[in-house]
């Protein structure tokens, strides 16, 4: 709703009201946006769901006007000297450009109901979603025909298509045929990067050489084995790095491939005209952004308005836009680094009944303690997370005396947190622990210390240590409750805002925080800011950057989730920095200082060192997804 698409007396309302519905998938090319416009506005007017919504959109407004005040304060002589900023990194990311590896993205078609399908194949030809009224994890191509879609309300999908058959969700079956499919990408390259239970990221550099075959091939042979062992199609997507090879798998689905090859021309040429949607990391957020600042809709506008991209973003941000436009992406492997929490959510219709509230939590204890048990993890900071039926997103975490992973004990804490809130209205419950024993040897007791707690450095913990409850000083072998505290707020508050957030109350033996924020859109949104800092979904659901945890189905939702991590660098931008009046000297410019604080540049130089190590380890389905 940023810019209106219609004029005159003529406007409907529905056609200013943009939903993640809207946008195509692949199988939607054919279908009336308009009908679904007017469908979703009609269905959710007047709901929380509605209110919601134009939460978003007045956080798009805003950050959209907020950025044409700052444009229209630049000078023909800043924007001069900002031009030749942008010139002279165009060459330097140029530079970088690595044309040596291959890289193959495979999609699964339509899993979640293929798989369906495939399970009863009565099902073939017919509209079908897997989910429910409350909400669709996907839909095959015969009901995206109607414009019903992944992330929609089943009621919604139904008015849209009345015919639309609704199978329940089986999440021990998709992980089955998800793993499946791994052990074929196993063959191709051992490391392969699992983005979710339907999608990877494979190197095929080294078997395309050894086995002297094209890429082309490759694809073929590994699409063909995948419905050799499972039954069910895919598609592929071939180019010199990950981010061009993901927008390839989409351009022949279902059941097809592409293959980019890897010239730089042939680059240049593919993403030049390519929208910037569809590029992942640029939602619903940052594309109005671009288009109602700058009139940015296509990757190759990126390069033309380089000078306004340095003016008005940071380094790190401006640097994604002109590696976007030059078509440039991660070509290495990310290095792993060691997990820092593991969750379990469920969405399900609002409900204020205490008995299927407790029922829920108690199922997620289990699930959570087994996926615990699976990868030997003890934590002792246990974070329960709500969404209210009116969409307020509210966490409760507790640091406990001792580690824990059994179910009774999980069981015992996140009844505790609960049974404070009620009575309450929720549609979703999510519980996390963190704060890991990582020492499997040390005593279950962390305030029991051990020898080697007391040659660590007394310096290395100064900062952040506190006493506990009991007296004791944080053991500085061990992660300080503090710290803990820290990263449970911090994971909250990047994605919900600050402002918003309060905590900080004792209860016994433990420490409890208590966190209450609103959503609006950032729950839903996150950006993917530069290029050394990728955003990746650990356990097939959990941001990489912020914590948050959104089910793999929900790929729009994770699209627009990506896209608030830039809006959120904006705010911060504007509230502690006024760069965009700035002269730069010619010297400045030769040598191609920042903008920016010096301070800044060295937070920028740590977050960059910080993206390289990802957590790959967290993407080879041990567990069953957490939706």
């Amino acid at each position: 709703m940023v810019e209106s698409e219609t004029s005159g007396d003529t406007a409907q309302p529905w056609q200013s009201y943009h939903t993640a519905y809207t946008n195509a998938k692949a199988g939607m090319e054919g279908v009336d946006k308009e009908k679904v416009q007017r469908v979703v506005y009609e269905m959710s007017k007047g709901s929380k769901y509605f209110e919601n919504e134009e939460r978003k959109e007045a956080f798009i407004r805003q950050k959209v006007e907020n950025l044409q005040v700052q444009c229209a304060k630049l000078t023909e002589s800043d924007i001069s000297n900002y031009q030749k900023v942008a010139e002279k990194r165009i060459l330097e990311l140029e530079a970088t450009r690595d044309l040596s590896r291959v890289w193959l993205h495979v999609d699964m078609d339509a899993f979640y109901a293929a798989v369906e399908t495939l399970s009863n194949p009565s099902l073939k030809g017919k509209p079908m979603a897997v989910g429910s009224m409350s909400m669709i994890s996907t839909a095959n191509y015969e009901a995206r025909k109607f414009g019903v879609r992944a992330a929609m309300p089943g009621f919604i999908g139904r008015k849209l298509c009345p015919e639309l058959i609704f199978v329940p969700t089986d999440f021990k079956k998709y992980t089955y045929y998800s793993d499946l499919t791994r052990k074929v990408f196993q063959r191709y390259d051992p490391n392969f990067m699992a983005a979710s239970l339907d999608e990877a990221y494979l190197d095929i550099t080294a078997v395309c050489k050894e086995r002297s075959v094209t890429s082309e091939e490759i694809a073929r042979e590994l699409r063909a084995h995948v419905y050799e062992e499972t039954g069910l199609t895919c598609s592929a997507g071939v180019a010199p790095n990950r981010l061009i090879a993901k927008v390839c798998s989409d351009i022949n689905k279902p059941n097809g491939q592409f293959v980019l090859p890897n010239e730089r021309m042939a680059v240049v040429t593919f993403i030049s005209s390519l929208p910037i949607r569809k590029i992942g990391g640029i939602g619903k957020v940052t594309e109005n952004i671009l288009r109602g600042v700058l009139g940015i809709s296509t990757c190759e506008q990126m390069l033309q308005k380089c000078g306004y991209i340095c003016a008005l973003f940071s380094q790190s941000t401006s640097d994604f836009f002109l590696s976007v436009g030059l078509g440039l992406g991660a070509t290495s492997t990310p290095q792993a680094r060691l997990r820092k929490s593991i969750s379990n959510e469920r969405t399900f219709s609002a409900t204020e009944d205490e008995a299927q509230l407790f029922k829920k939590l108690e199922e997620l204890a289990e699930m959570l303690s087994v996926d615990m048990q699976k990868e030997g993890l003890c934590g002792r900071t246990l974070t329960l997370k709500l969404k209210t039926a009116s969409f307020e997103v509210r966490t409760r975490a507790v640091t406990l005396q001792k580690y824990i992973s059994s179910r009774d004990d999980i069981l015992k804490h996140a009844v505790k947190l609960l049974r404070a809130e009620l009575p309450i209205s929720l549609r979703l419950i999510g519980l996390r622990v963190s704060h890991f024993n990582e020492d499997r040897g040390s005593p279950s007791d962390p305030t029991q210390k051990t020898i080697t707690n007391f040659i660590a450095s007394k310096d290395s913990h100064k900062s952040s240590s506190f006493l506990l409850p009991d007296g004791t000083d944080n053991d500085p072998g061990q992660t300080s409750v503090n710290e803990a505290s820290s990263s449970d707020y911090n994971e909250v508050s990047k994605v919900l805002g600050s402002d918003n957030c309060s905590f900080g109350e004792q209860s016994g033996n433990s420490i409890l925080y208590n966190v209450t924020c609103m959503s609006n859109l950032r729950e839903d949104e996150q950006l993917n800011s530069c290029k050394d800092e990728k955003l990746l979904w650990f356990d097939d659901y959990k941001c990489s950057i912020c914590g948050i945890e959104l089910p793999p189905s929900f790929v729009e939702e994770r699209q627009e989730h990506s896209d608030f991590h830039l809006a959120e660098k904006l705010q911060m931008e504007e509230s502690s920095i006024q760069p965009r009046s700035i002269m730069l000297s010619p010297s400045q410019i030769r040598k191609g200082k920042n903008i920016t604080t010096q301070s800044k540049s060295k937070k920028q130089k740590l977050s960059r060192k910080e993206g390289r190590h990802m957590p790959i380890d967290y993407f080879f389905g041990k567990n069953a997804p957490s939706l």
